[in-house]
């Protein structure tokens, strides 16, 4: 992960110090609690071009100079960033060309955050040249340790030079605007293209429903968006090209394919915002949990929690805080699943605008003497003992396919439901029941390699691409154990529909062949009985399903389970094939959670997958782990309101959070956090 990342566990905040250069006692008096808390990095420069540069040209060091000078002597180590995700208002005004043009053609006024066309000229010249100014003042700085390109990217623009440059993207694709019409299936109410001209981006009262158009639309965004960070990147690399980059993430954010971004990034780094106690808290944990892997996995080691609140978080629905322990437990969970972090937006609440009553850890009275302040301070002292930690890895048998642009297409398919395909709610019930059983899981696109995996999920591949369908063939040829599910292998990379057998091309493998598909209402249900049988027969009886109803007929697989209702009943809706030296499970539903904890544990015992822990936990209570090739650290995670008694751990293991006999049963209490550590040697 670079220098200085793997040998302790950063704990740390954004600090925005231009908000308070009117009072130079602030800096001083927040170093102190930083100290105090147990903080050892803080994410500087975040937004402060207008602090930096207020007016063209004229730049202003002197309070940057001395913030990181006095953050540096008190041992403090920097993520300095570039400010490109808020202009000044002097560049709005001078080059309005700078601001966004939205899918109305209308352009923007002068606000908010990333309100700038990535394509533009002017803005990419200016942000070229204070990125240099930067690099050029702090690059050799021995406190900063990493380079943070902008803020959170997102977002598009469709200006007439994201209009250009589009075209230019379709034609490096397509070669031909033959190619483009066949592909995008022009010939459909009349719309064939003659000449490159013709094409624009989707509009709300313009072409919206070419589906081959929309999904290129949304490649573009991410690959423009990518150039236009490598643009920021080239020119901070200038003078220190060893520092590393990262760019924050967002939950579940679908503008961009951040699959995409592995290549170019040293270390990935996002912002975790559950809605801590809006229901079960165990669900909302498995939801975070889902994308703290999805974020480790994106480039197969730890990444940073560059974002998270202490408290409350001001944006959402209802601010509510969090329950003690609650912030220990969810910060603790980020390390649990790879981070090497544990970060807040931001260290001090602001005193006006938009987010001046988001959580931080410093509140406007300035106390230390809060209940936020004091948890935050005691999360700084466990994670220094726990330094070790940072050098330990996840090693995964397990991989589930979540696949961006899958995602964007089947969501703009228009059928077989129009009211919520959830397409993450399938990947989400394979992924809880791996994750509740102590198994580590990986996540891949299609663009990944997956022959290093045991067992392989793929949740609804309605698109095809990157010829994943033959890694999938050769990955069950040699051994490994797929499971595929209903919509899948229905269209080409470009929304195209395949001609002939579903799923394409892997009709074979899962010894199935899809004729149709039936939609239920949210109000439908159809039921399965278990007619076959898994070597740890836990799948047994009947289970519920709903939302979509395969139609399939054995060709060569067996039946597990049979409809029981509606005209289908009888017909197979969970098949198993044996083909090659591996198996291929095919299921035609999407299943109440008790069917995948039944189908997963059996999956589990046959295949021999490791377990974080050969200890069932209770309801509510999941275990993951890290590991190293000398030690192993576990984290037995709570995540409910009660006290649960936990199984014994076994022999070897060593508390670190608290004094526990772990050979015996012992108590967790409310969202509590244990972490034990045993040695491998």
């Amino acid at each position: 992960m670079g220098t200085g990342f793997t040998d302790r566990l950063l704990h740390g905040a954004d600090y925005n110090p231009e908000q308070w250069l009117h009072d130079p006692e602030v800096l001083e008096q927040d170093i102190q609690l930083m100290l105090q808390a147990g903080c050892n990095v803080m994410s500087v420069g975040i937004f402060s071009w207008a602090a930096l540069e207020p007016e063209e040209g004229k730049y202003q060091w002197g309070w940057m100079d001395h913030v990181i000078h006095r953050l540096h002597t008190n041992g403090i180590s920097i993520f300095l960033a570039t400010p490109s995700g808020a202009r000044p208002v002097w560049l709005a005004q001078k080059y309005p060309e700078v601001l966004r043009t939205g899918p109305n053609r209308q352009r923007n006024l002068y606000g908010a955050r990333h309100n700038h066309c990535y394509t533009s000229p002017v803005y990419r010249e200016k942000i070229k040249n204070l990125n240099g100014q930067l690099a050029a003042r702090y690059g050799n700085h021995p406190a900063v340790k990493l380079w943070h390109i902008s803020n959170e990217y997102g977002g598009e623009c469709h200006c007439e030079y994201c209009q250009d440059a589009f075209r230019v993207w379709l034609q490096q694709k397509y070669g031909t605007i033959e190619h483009l019409n066949e592909q995008w299936w022009t010939t459909f109410w009349s719309h064939k293209y003659t000449d490159w001209s013709q094409i624009e981006s989707p509009a709300p009262h313009g072409e919206n429903a070419t589906h081959g158009m929309n999904l290129d639309w949304k490649r573009f965004v991410t690959d423009q968006t990518l150039n236009f960070m490598q643009h920021e990147i080239s020119a901070v690399k200038v003078n220190n090209p060893e520092i590393p980059v990262t760019t924050n993430f967002m939950y579940y954010f679908n503008g961009l394919n951040y699959f995409k971004f592995k290549d170019f990034i040293d270390i990935v780094s996002w912002d975790n915002y559950p809605t801590w106690h809006k229901k079960d808290d165990i669900d909302i944990a498995i939801d975070t949990a889902m994308w703290h892997d999805m974020m480790r996995s994106i480039k197969r080691q730890p990444f940073l929690l560059m974002e998270s609140s202490p408290s409350s978080t001001n944006w959402q629905s209802v601010s509510k805080l969090k329950k003690p322990g609650m912030h220990i437990l969810s910060s603790m969970q980020a390390v649990a699943h790879g981070s090497n972090s544990v970060q807040y937006f931001q260290w001090r609440k602001s005193r006006g605008s938009s987010e001046k009553f988001h959580g931080a850890v410093v509140s406007h009275d300035g106390s230390p003497n809060t209940r936020v302040f004091r948890e935050v301070s005691q999360l700084g002292s466990l994670l220094a003992e726990m330094s070790g930690v940072a050098g330990t890895e996840m090693n995964a048998e397990a991989a589930v396919v979540y696949d961006w642009e899958n995602k964007w297409a089947i969501e703009d398919s228009q059928g077989p439901r129009n009211i919520g395909m959830e397409y993450k709610e399938e990947v989400q019930a394979h992924y809880r029941s791996l994750i509740e059983q102590g198994i580590t899981v990986d996540f891949v696109d299609m663009e990944c390699e997956i022959s290093s995996y045991k067992l392989v999920i793929a949740p609804m591949l309605y698109m095809q691409r990157a010829g994943f369908e033959q890694k999938m063939r050769h990955f069950v040829e040699q051994g490994g154990t797929l499971v595929m599910t209903y919509w899948s292998g229905i269209v080409n990379e470009n929304d195209l529909v395949h001609l002939g057998d579903m799923p394409h091309q892997l009709t074979d493998v899962a010894g199935v062949i899809s004729e149709e598909i039936d939609g239920l209402y949210d109000h439908e249900h159809n039921r399965g009985r278990v007619v076959g049988q898994l070597e740890g027969q836990a799948l047994t009886g009947e289970y519920s399903c709903s939302k979509l109803c395969d139609q399939i007929h054995l060709q060569g697989a067996e039946a597990l389970i049979i409809y029981t209702d509606d005209f289908y009943a009888g017909n197979p809706v969970v098949t198993r094939n044996a083909y090659g030296l591996g198996q291929a499970y095919y299921i035609g539903s999407h299943f109440e959670q008790k069917f995948y904890d039944d189908l997963y544990h059996d999956l589990i015992q046959q295949l021999s997958l490791k377990r974080a822990l050969d200890v069932n936990m209770p309801k509510g209570v999941y275990v993951t782990s890290r590991a190293n090739a000398q030690e192993q650290y576990l984290f037995v995670q709570n995540f409910t309101p009660d006290s649960k008694v936990i199984p014994a751990l076994g022999a070897g293991w060593s508390p670190l959070t608290r004094d526990v006999n772990l050979k015996g049963e012992w108590t967790a209490t409310a969202y509590e956090i244990l972490v034990a550590k045993r040695s491998l040697v």
